[in-house]
């Protein structure tokens, strides 16, 4: 029997990379023996949990918009990129800048169900094409239901702050071995391949991984 081969994504939901990174994962063309679970990474813990103005928030980060703007100059590349993995960015009708605690807490919930792929898809679809406030509990009770769980139950989890520590706790270990800059996959906790690489890059870094002396295979 095969041992587990471990292949973790840590990502956060609003952010652009990781839903381009997130469908590359789901193309490529894993082990059988691969496990794939997705870890939690705020991009700005300290957004209150109420969330902002996303474009105050955005030109407090990178000026104001303009040609030479980095993230006017990353949001023409996301599209691009974005275009090809049939990811409909649309950045212009973002008005709001959630906490992500919360949408990482569904997350964890849905894995335990085995939905964690539905929900890191919903959840990117909610904030990047609809423009939900997906730091909002009723709204992240109906992607639950959504995808198959139960939201009154996830309703009730979010109200009495169920996990929210368990989840802070998974966040700062990853912090602690170096991960600074999401999305990143980690293969069994050992190796790691950083940004939101193309599903061949994927591929190739996990039947490496799989073939080393004392790799899970």
């Amino acid at each position: 029997m095969s041992t587990p081969l471990l292949l973790e994504m840590v990502s956060d939901v609003v952010c652009p990379w990781c839903w381009l990174g997130f469908r590359r994962l789901q193309a490529a063309e894993l082990p059988g023996h691969a496990e794939v679970r997705f870890r939690p990474f705020e991009l700005d813990p300290n957004i209150p949990a109420e969330g902002v103005d996303y474009r105050t928030y955005m030109k407090s980060r990178f000026g104001p918009d303009g040609p030479d703007n980095r993230w006017k100059q990353m949001r023409e590349a996301l599209e691009h990129f974005g275009a090809a993995e049939g990811i409909p960015f649309d950045f212009s009708g973002i008005s709001h800048r959630p906490n992500t605690l919360d949408a990482h807490r569904l997350i964890r919930w849905a894995q335990g169900q085995e939905r964690g792929p539905a929900a890191m898809e919903a959840l990117f679809a909610a904030y990047f094409r609809d423009h939900r406030d997906i730091g909002s509990a009723g709204v992240l009770a109906e992607i639950a239901g959504d995808i198959g769980l139960d939201a009154d139950v996830v309703g009730d989890l979010l109200a009495r702050g169920a996990d929210r520590q368990a989840v802070r706790e998974e966040e700062q270990l990853f912090i602690s071995i170096g991960v600074a800059g999401v999305p990143i996959y980690i293969a069994d906790r050992r190796y790691a391949l950083q940004g939101a690489q193309d599903a061949e890059t994927i591929t190739r870094f996990v039947s490496d991984i799989a073939g080393r002396p004392g790799g899970a295979n």
